[in-house]
């Protein structure tokens, strides 16, 4: 019966949506002009050169996410559904998972349009990048005042 149990529970699991946040801040340094990925990073310091990263001071890195989470997201079935609210704006983008998925970067998280997969990847095949936030957001992340969350949301 306990192997039994643990199938049910494996197979139930498949059809749960998981959702987890991490809080970011902004800083004066943040472009977001990056045409192939989108970053956020726990690292503080940030310079012109890091064009694909929207926040700094994240509260999780790849390594840091719940292993149930991570289980979903290493499906090529995995439908991933990114959501970054910064005060009263929301962008929202779209992704896959990927079985080659490590989750091993102790710093960052990076999603991609391509399927590129390093220690760093979260996610491939996502519809849009940092190119494509919304130059208002982009302003209010360019103040280290300024908080947003990254809510991953997977199906």
């Amino acid at each position: 019966m306990g192997n039994f149990l643990r199938k049910f529970i494996s197979c139930f699991q498949n059809f749960l949506t998981l959702e987890f946040k991490i809080e970011f801040s902004g800083h004066e340094n943040i472009r977001s002009n990056h045409q192939k990925t989108m970053e956020i990073t726990k690292e503080s310091h940030l310079t012109p050169q890091g064009d694909c990263i929207i926040g700094v001071n994240a509260t999780s890195s790849c390594f840091d996410l719940p292993d149930e989470l991570k289980n979903k997201l290493k499906s090529e079935n995995a439908i991933v559904t990114f959501s970054i609210k910064v005060h009263d704006q929301e962008f929202v983008i779209q992704g896959r998972g990927d079985p080659k998925l490590t989750f091993t970067h102790l710093e960052d998280i990076v999603i991609r349009k391509s399927d590129f997969v390093c220690p760093r990847t979260l996610s491939v095949k996502c519809d849009k990048a940092s190119d494509s936030l919304p130059r208002e957001m982009v302003k209010l992340l360019q103040d280290p005042k300024t908080k947003g969350t990254f809510t991953i949301t997977v199906n």
